[in-house]
């Protein structure tokens, strides 16, 4: 730790009062500018001679090792990996270019038993597990920010809050498949690690001071052993302005341009609304065009677009209007669990009564515990126990309803008692 990264952690207060009064604050209120990585930019790595040497250092290194990932969401397709990084004590930082070196098992195998930090760890574990990287535990500085009651708690946030430093992140959204890699992208992409154990160190001190270390314990487990989410079911109920589309042979068409274009996507490797824009697939959706003529007047299928494409997505359009009344998409996907909330009142009253005594409850216990709602328990688990609660109104049934919908020991410890009142008769 540099002598600035030390004043700063020796000004963390302990008045008792919970973040943001519980943060480092920087001398004069204003954050240290966090400029280059302690031991420069260190090298791209993209040859398995490279990677060999990076797999050692880090086998030798000690304590946990600080993890990232940089994607290229809405330039490529796909979520895979464009850049890793890493930084652990004894071996530095790290740089690994994952087109130069698509298979990192050796250096995952490395690593297995050390604890891995991720800030927002389960939108990079995907990505890292393509590549053979699968950590045994771990630790995310993002949701210990939540659950230590931060209201901010993106990565340049926490650190400047809780390290007292400002990290540039002017270079998230960038293509990150561009190759070569520009120098102040790289700079980026190692600051990014640079304070990550440290950061870590201090939401444990504080998530310990606050007695929610073992909450996070918990949490930080089912993140680490939870399974790969299966893949999603008709993805193209998820275009944008899909409620908008009402009729059955409307669907069709956007499944059909769905599909069209998220193979296009794939071929061409580019992201798929680069191809054809979701407001686009709606518009010719909702027209049904008789022909090229009359799709080419729809936005999104303007003077910039080739007959060729023009061919291609009336094609499909053709093919969803030819098709039998059998083969069309239903409505809606099939229901699974309860009904929209909204609907309650009509369908089951006592249900929306006590769904509302829940609601009310646990936002009032959240606030108490100084923490999110969602993180104290989600929203989809409020709703079922309500909507279908156990036939046996006790706390043991509570509890293990609750354990059956995912809540962690912590979770249904501290709502059991508040649920179990929400849902009785006389609530």
């Amino acid at each position: 730790m540099t002598d600035a990264q030390e004043t700063a952690a020796d000004l963390r207060t302990t008045t008792g009062g919970g973040p943001p009064d519980d943060v480092v604050v920087p001398p004069g209120g204003v954050p240290i500018p966090l400029l280059e990585p302690r031991e420069g930019i260190p090298p791209v790595v993209a040859d398995p001679d490279a990677l060999a040497e990076v797999v050692a250092a880090f086998a030798a290194g000690t304590g946990p090792v600080a993890v990232d990932a940089e994607r290229a969401s809405g330039y490529r397709y796909g979520q895979r990996a464009y850049l890793v990084q890493l930084r652990r004590e004894g071996a530095g930082s790290a740089l690994i270019d994952p087109v130069g070196c698509p298979d990192l098992s050796a250096l995952g195998e490395a690593l297995s038993g050390a604890e891995w930090i991720l800030h927002a760890a389960t939108q990079d574990l995907p990505c890292l597990r393509e590549i053979g990287m699968v950590p045994t535990s771990l630790f995310d500085t993002e949701l210990a920010g939540r659950l230590a009651g931060f209201p901010r708690v993106g990565l340049g946030a926490m650190v400047e809050s809780v390290l007292g430093y400002a990290l540039e992140k002017g270079h998230s959204a960038v293509d990150w498949s561009t190759r070569p890699l520009p120098e102040p992208w790289l700079r980026y992409a190692a600051l990014d690690v640079e304070l990550l154990v440290d950061l870590r160190d201090a939401l444990e001190k504080e998530l310990d001071r606050q007695g929610k270390l073992e909450w996070a314990r918990q949490e930080f487990e089912a993140i680490a052993s939870a399974p790969p989410a299966p893949p999603r079911k008709d993805p193209w109920r998820r275009t944008s302005g899909m409620h908008k589309v009402r009729r059955r042979r409307q669907m069709a068409v956007v499944r059909e341009l769905w599909e069209s274009r998220d193979r296009i996507a794939q071929r061409r490797d580019v992201s798929p609304g680069k191809v054809l824009g979701d407001a686009a697939i709606v518009e010719a959706a909702l027209a049904l065009p008789a022909n090229v003529h009359t799709l080419s007047a729809l936005p999104g299928y303007g003077q910039r677009m080739g007959r060729r494409q023009l061919d291609q997505w009336m094609a499909a359009v053709d093919r969803a209007k030819a098709l039998p009344e059998s083969e069309l998409p239903q409505p809606g996907a099939t229901p699974v669990g309860p009904p929209p909330p909204r609907s309650w009142a009509d369908k089951d009253p006592a249900a929306a009564a006590r769904l509302a005594a829940a609601r009310t409850a646990v936002s009032a216990l959240a606030e108490q515990l100084n923490l999110p709602q969602e993180n104290l328990i989600t929203p989809d688990t409020v709703r079922r126990l309500c909507w279908e609660p156990p036939q046996r109104l006790d706390a043991d049934a509570v509890a293990q309803a609750l354990a059956l919908h995912g809540a962690r020991p912590w979770q249904i410890e501290q709502v059991t008692p508040i649920l179990l009142a929400a849902l009785s008769p006389t609530a």
